[in-house]
């Protein structure tokens, strides 16, 4: 198993992952986005970046983020999807990836990294937790869709 930066090809396994986790998240109807938008977005205007786990040649998991910014701290990373494939957890994939987008985040400079996660998602919230991450219920998400 190896953890890489994503290259063009890796957009259809990546969207895959993307919908898997919609399903997860009980929302599947929510995807709108495309392959071909991913990697025009990956790859070719890189707004975003991601990182994938790889094992026998299959994408397992991915962590997609992009540069974020604060006006209190400065640039910023945000970690947008961040998912491993049900059968392969608790083998320390996922641990690998965060920390590879950790890493990422402190090469880059950023003076904060942010994600969101689901309040009844209780094995992520767990994950975050042995991560010492700070969870905050304070804030409420604002949200508008375009069309």
């Amino acid at each position: 198993m190896q953890i890489r930066e994503s290259s063009p090809g890796d957009e259809k396994a990546i969207f895959d992952l993307i919908y898997a986790l919609a399903v997860y998240e009980k929302a599947p109807e929510q995807v709108t986005n495309t392959p071909e938008q991913l990697r025009k977005d990956l790859f070719e205007d890189k707004i975003c970046h991601a990182f994938v786990a790889e094992e026998n040649g299959q994408i397992i998991g991915f962590s997609l983020y992009y540069i974020s910014y604060s006006t209190w701290k400065g640039k910023c990373l945000y970690l947008e999807d961040f998912f491993v494939i049900p059968e392969t957890r608790k083998q320390g994939i996922g641990e690998q990836l965060f920390r590879k987008t950790v890493q990422k985040a402190k090469e880059l400079g950023v003076k904060r990294m942010d994600w969101q996660v689901l309040e009844w998602n209780e094995p992520a919230l767990n994950f975050y937790r042995k991560q010492e991450a700070i969870l905050d219920p304070e804030w409420i998400n604002g949200r508008l869709f375009f069309k």
